[in-house]
Formats: structure tokens, C-alpha cells, sequence
């Protein structure tokens, strides 16, 4: 997603809510703190969002909000959406993945009856790679490895997967806060993934 700023007036202006609706949504972790962002203007402190993560974010929640209450939402929005469960039935429904897709992420995994949201997410970053020809069978296989093996890190918003190839040879690695990774001459980054950006785009299937 671009990293263009808006601010809060123009937030306020362009979906028509109120500022109390917006921090009353900020308390309720329907919006994350972080994208509440203060900057220094010739007018003193303002608040400014990322233009497309706020305005995709309140478009949800105004045609959500009406079936679901604030605390549903929030644990919707939330990375550990602790209470969802579904089926392989559902999550080929949904078009969070493709049946081949789901065979290959079945065959690294225990027998699996439902679906909790960790494993949605790991499948879902599967079939993105995969779809998009990225990667191939063996390095999804080394990616879902990775993933079970720091299973913690389906919580952090801002890690970064990357694939890299140098002489033939694959390897998979996360960056975490923004942490810059260096590599040596002569090594090809082949497919890198947004963990955030990934969560919602899933996020938006599973509503």
C-alpha cells in the first residue's frame, strides 16, 4: 500500500464520521495507535493517517458496524482473531486458496478438521507465492517450515518475507520492525510479502 499521508480533517471530511466516532474506534483497536501519526506544521502538532490503510478501514467499519458490534470488529481487525474457526470446505469457498494449494499446505501439516486463524494466514501467504508463480512446491514447503518453526511472528504486523536464489539455491527469511537485510554480491531477491499488508487483504476474504 503507498505510504502517502491524509489528515485527520481530511479523514473526517472525505467518510463523514466524527472525531469522537474515530477515537472512540482508536480505544476499541478498530484502528491501530500507529497509524495515528503527529507531525509538526506551520499551525503546531497535527494528525495524519496512511491514506489508503484509514480510508479502506473506515469503509469497513461503516458497512460493517451494523451487524457485527465494535468488539466483533475489533477482533476481526485484530492479527489473532482468536476465535475464528473454519473448515478446508469453507477456506476453498472463500477463495483464500485453491484445492492443489491446499493439498500441498496439508501434506506439512497435521490432519487438520478446522482451521484456526494462524493457519489461515500461513495458508493464505502460501497461495499468494505460489499463485504468483514466485516460488515453487519445494520452497512453499520451506516457508510453511519457517512459519511453524516462529509461529510468533503471525503477530507481528511489520515482519517482511523474503525469498532469496544465489547458484540455484533457495532460501526464506523474515524481517522484522523494518529491519534492513543485506546481501551478499550476486544474490537475487525473488519474492518478498508484507506481513500486514497480507493480513488484511485476508481479512477482507474472510468477512
Amino acid at each position: 500500500m503507498s505510504d502517502e499521508l491524509i489528515s485527520k480533517k481530511e479523514v473526517l471530511d472525505l467518510t463523514g464520521i466524527s472525531y469522537g466516532q474515530l477515537y472512540r474506534w482508536k480505544r476499541k483497536s478498530l484502528i491501530p495507535e500507529d497509524w495515528f501519526v503527529r507531525k509538526s506544521t506551520f499551525t503546531g502538532q497535527e494528525t495524519f493517517f496512511p491514506k489508503e490503510k484509514i480510508l479502506e478501514r473506515v469503509d469497513k467499519i461503516q458497512k460493517m458496524k451494523d451487524s457485527l458490534s465494535l468488539d466483533e470488529l475489533a477482533d476481526l481487525f485484530s492479527l489473532n482473531a482468536s476465535n475464528l474457526k473454519l473448515t478446508k470446505e469453507s477456506l476453498i469457498a472463500k477463495g483464500i486458496a485453491s484445492e492443489p494449494v491446499m493439498n500441498i499446505f496439508l501434506e506439512t501439516q497435521e490432519e487438520l478438521n478446522e482451521f484456526n486463524y494462524h493457519e489461515i494466514l500461513k495458508l493464505y501467504i502460501l497461495s499468494i507465492l505460489l499463485e504468483s508463480g514466485d516460488i515453487h512446491i519445494e520452497e512453499g514447503k520451506m516457508l510453511l517450515q519457517l512459519l511453524s518453526d516462529h509461529q510468533s511472528i503471525l503477530q507481528q504486523p511489520k515482519a517482511v518475507i523474503c525469498f532469496i536464489r544465489k547458484l540455484g539455491m533457495s532460501s526464506c527469511l523474515i524481517s522484522v520492525n523494518g529491519e534492513q537485510v543485506l546481501l551478499e554480491k550476486g544474490t537475487k531477491v525473488a519474492a518478498t510479502l508484507s506481513l500486514e499488508h497480507c493480513a488484511e487483504e485476508l481479512k477482507s476474504k474472510l468477512v
